[in-house]
């Protein structure tokens, strides 16, 4: 009889174990920020071409859509992520979340018309913009690409304006939709390149010798105040810690560094950023 109370006690104690073994791997599984190395990266690799030398890119649209399941398919895997799960994340792992989701959703916006879409302004009417129509779902919410651009700027959450270099609004004027996803453990190091392959493009940055004056993105003016967080503490601080990327020149280093440069935004081109019908890859 002993014996059988030693077994059943025993018994009990591996049901126990087993039981919290269960949970903790649940409890590890929900936390577990999603991979977004599969599909998404899938997409990219395939239909995202870099052109003038890896600082602008071109997305073959023909591509996305005869791929198009495995876009709903990522679409979906983004909606699926719930508010708990996204909050027990580290902040790199919920940017890297947020920027591909903007990216993916964007690209989904513009499947809706293309290809008889000139600009993804085109999308909108006089009553709203592409960037605040509700058409998708994330984080238990029925949001828009503003909401999502608003939760990466949102002051003291990240602070961090090289999200501006991340996010892609399907324009030419755009810094470039990287041939890849964002992960949480290679961010810094992606935000740094993005940055550094946006701010070395001379068609949207560049130093006009001539008159002294820094010709830059309209990005700088539209999020001016955003420059000033993350350590840099204005746009120009911004601008003087990238110099290495906006050229060579001794004297705008120096005026960089001095935040003596005058600055001249650039027109915007809202052109969309496909592939021509007639350019192969």
């Amino acid at each position: 009889m002993a014996v059988e109370v030693k077994h059943a006690s025993m018994s009990g104690g591996i049901r126990r174990l087993i039981c919290a073994v269960l949970m903790l791997l649940s409890a590890v599984a929900a936390a577990a920020p999603m991979s977004p190395s599969g599909t998404w990266n899938t997409l990219l690799e395939r239909h995202v071409v870099a052109i003038d030398g890896g600082h602008a890119s071109r997305v073959d649209y023909a591509g996305m859509r005869h791929d198009e399941a495995l876009l709903d398919a990522y679409a979906r895997q983004l909606s699926a992520v719930t508010p708990a799960q996204f909050d027990a994340w580290g902040k790199t792992d919920q940017m890297a979340f947020l920027i591909n989701a903007y990216n993916a959703f964007t690209i989904e916006k513009v499947l809706t018309r293309w290809p008889d879409l000139h600009s993804i302004k085109d999308l909108g009417n006089f009553l709203s913009t592409p960037w605040r129509d509700r058409f998708f779902t994330l984080l238990g919410k029925r949001r828009n690409l503003d909401d999502i651009e608003g939760m990466l700027r949102a002051p003291g959450r990240y602070d961090d304006p090289r999200i501006h270099f991340a996010l892609n609004c399907a324009s030419i004027g755009c810094p470039m939709l990287q041939p890849f996803a964002y992960t949480g453990a290679q961010l810094d190091r992606q935000l740094d390149a993005a940055v550094a392959d946006f701010l070395g493009d001379r068609s949207r940055n560049r130093y006009d010798a001539a008159t002294g004056t820094l010709e830059v993105s309209h990005i700088f003016d539209w999020y001016a105040d955003d420059f000033s967080r993350g350590g840099a503490g204005s746009m120009t601080g911004f601008l003087a810690a990238h110099a290495a990327s906006l050229g060579n020149d001794p004297a705008l280093r120096r005026r960089l560094r001095e935040q003596s440069v005058p600055l001249r935004f650039l027109p915007y081109d809202w052109r969309l950023n496909g592939i021509a019908p007639s350019s192969t890859r």
